[in-house]
């Protein structure tokens, strides 16, 4: 951004394009006219920077005074002591209000210009003032619907953890209820095989005792 740096009124300024001023009361100058401030001790491009000694000769600034008024009141107290003597006055600083328009180089070369100015009355400030309180309200607006939805969204989730956890607890406890019941018809097979050995061993017992009793006993034959 370009700008530069001018002396009026025994203060130096920094002034760019478009820019408001309170300066020092421009002497014979009335409200609308424009003024050059040919005093500029330093430019500022976009690319290059100039420095004067002191002054950079050929450059100047192109500015409109939109009003001649005075300053805020500064109130002054002088006080002797043990004199009895106090002495209260005010002073107001009579003031120049300027708009820059124009910035120029040595060479005479445009370097900034400034816009068309908007015309200021009671109904567009205002009007601005009401977009503004209006864009604070959507912000707000905008902000709680935000927090809504968020709340909204874990509560959502949190449903999803409940029945994500009821669903399984319940296949939980159908396969453990299904371990349960494998585990008790497994018992039940092996108790069903041990009494079918245990049959099978008391058959075996009788047929060897019948077996047994079918034997002839041995005689001893006489002498």
């Amino acid at each position: 951004m370009s700008f530069a740096v001018i002396q009026t009124g025994g203060k130096q300024y920094k002034v760019s394009a478009s820019e408001i001023l309170k300066i020092e009361r421009l002497n014979n100058n009335e409200e609308g006219k424009t003024v050059e401030f040919k005093n500029v001790l330093f430019l500022n491009d976009d690319k290059t920077t100039e420095i004067g000694n002191p002054n950079i000769q050929g450059a100047k600034v192109e500015a409109t005074i939109l009003k001649n008024t005075k300053n805020k009141t500064i109130l002054v107290f002088k006080k002797k002591r043990r004199k009895n003597s106090r002495k209260k006055y005010g002073h107001r600083q009579p003031i120049s209000l300027i708009r820059i328009t124009k910035i120029f180089s040595k060479n005479g070369k445009l370097i900034s210009q400034a816009g068309p100015q908007k015309q200021i009355t009671k109904e567009i400030v205002k009007a601005d003032q009401a977009r503004k309180e209006q864009i604070l309200e959507a912000k707000k607006t905008k902000i709680e619907e935000q927090k809504k939805i968020k709340k909204t969204l874990k509560n959502i989730e949190s449903k999803k953890d409940t029945t994500r956890q009821v669903k399984a607890d319940e296949t939980r406890k159908f396969q453990e209820n299904a371990a349960k019941e494998y585990d008790e018809q497994e018992k039940k097979r092996l108790e069903l095989a041990q009494e079918k050995l245990k049959l099978k061993t008391k058959k075996s017992d009788v047929g060897k005792k019948k077996i047994a009793s079918k034997k002839k006993p041995l005689t001893t034959k006489k002498k």
